[in-house]
């Protein structure tokens, strides 16, 4: 069998005895040539097998790709099932899309970055990956990154204030001295175990979503004049209604039980709430129950949840549009407390 010939833009214009330009016109440029002129060219080129310039060469010489890797803090399964996570990726492929870019996206367990940054024009980075490695490979890559909840000190970031709006709905649901509190967090640790946390002092200077957080609780709780209880920190693994209902009863089941519940997302709030209904609770009057992201479900619950509100798929709009202009700022997002009947 006769092996198929591989043409070049150089030799299929030489076998059509044409210039080189007028075949790279017709792929690459229509514009300079008549509409039938280039229908003719390509109608050969077709017959002949040739399908065009390289792309990956031609890449490769202007060294731009049209594709933005977007490097999660998780694995691509668990965070495409996120509500949250989902919304940001919106965001961000709108915006791509329009300007005729591909998004890739990067576990955030992934060893290197060196798999993808010779074929990408730059990483937005949601979240501090949960592979410190990448971090530290993030803050020397040679190509624009831009930074989503936390900073690396380098071109750009985009940030909703974790800390403070954590701060600020712990206030509201804290009501009285005596409150007896329990914290559900989100990836508190670096492992995939359900369990309670009793050494916080190692995240007082963690970067990660859930360790600004879980410094924003502390805050409003040291200034309600409250001890919180070194049993009453739980770490779930992931933001799902299995792991958040097996906290949340046994945190519900704890003595003394507690009265308010500061629930790191939205999907454990409301694990939580349903947890607490089960048990004959009432909501708000047996127990108060925050959460935090603002997602549409917990405004359909029953009674509805008290969370903070980030606009996250703005945010990935936000983070597209500077990866592209390529300035080197940091931009704050607004949040709002979203008052329900849950607290």
């Amino acid at each position: 069998m006769t092996k198929p010939k591989t043409w070049t833009l150089k030799s299929i214009a030489k076998e059509l005895g044409v210039s080189n330009a007028t075949v790279s016109n017709a792929f690459n440029r229509p514009d300079q040539l008549s509409k039938a002129r280039r229908e003719e060219i390509l109608a050969a080129c077709k017959k002949l097998g040739y399908f065009g310039p390289n792309k990956a060469a031609q890449s490769l010489r202007r060294g731009t790709f049209n594709i933005v890797a977007l490097v999660l803090p998780d694995s691509v399964e668990y965070m495409v099932s996120d509500p949250v996570a989902s919304s940001f990726m919106r965001g961000v492929s709108a915006v791509l899309e329009k300007n005729g870019i591909n998004l890739l996206l990067f576990s955030g367990n992934n060893d290197n970055l060196n798999s993808v940054v010779d074929f990408v024009d730059g990483f937005i980075c949601y979240g501090r990956p949960r592979n410190k490695q990448l971090v530290e490979q993030l803050k020397q890559v040679a190509k624009h990154v831009v930074t989503v909840d936390f900073n690396i000190g380098r071109d750009a970031s985009v940030n909703v204030n974790n800390q403070q709006a954590s701060f600020d709905i712990a206030k509201h649901a804290l009501q009285k001295n005596d409150d007896r509190v329990a914290i559900l967090g989100l990836r508190l640790l670096d492992n995939d175990v359900l369990c309670r946390v009793y050494e916080h002092h190692e995240f007082e200077a963690g970067q990660s979503i859930a360790h600004q957080r879980l410094r924003g609780y502390h805050q409003a709780i040291s200034d309600a004049g409250i001890t919180l209880g070194d049993d009453r920190t739980w770490n779930i693994p992931e933001s799902s209604e299995r792991y958040a209902s097996i906290a949340a009863k046994e945190a519900l089941s704890s003595t003394p039980r507690p009265n308010v519940l500061l629930c790191m997302s939205d999907l454990i709030a409301l694990a939580a709430m349903r947890e607490a209904l089960k048990m004959g609770l009432s909501i708000p009057e047996d127990v108060r129950i925050v959460g935090f992201d603002g997602i549409d479900e917990g405004q359909r619950f029953v009674p509805k949840l008290t969370t903070v509100h980030q606009n996250s798929e703005e945010k990935g709009r936000i983070a597209a549009t500077l990866f592209l202009s390529k300035e080197q700022q940091t931009a704050e997002i607004d949040y709002q407390l979203q008052l329900g009947q849950s607290s």
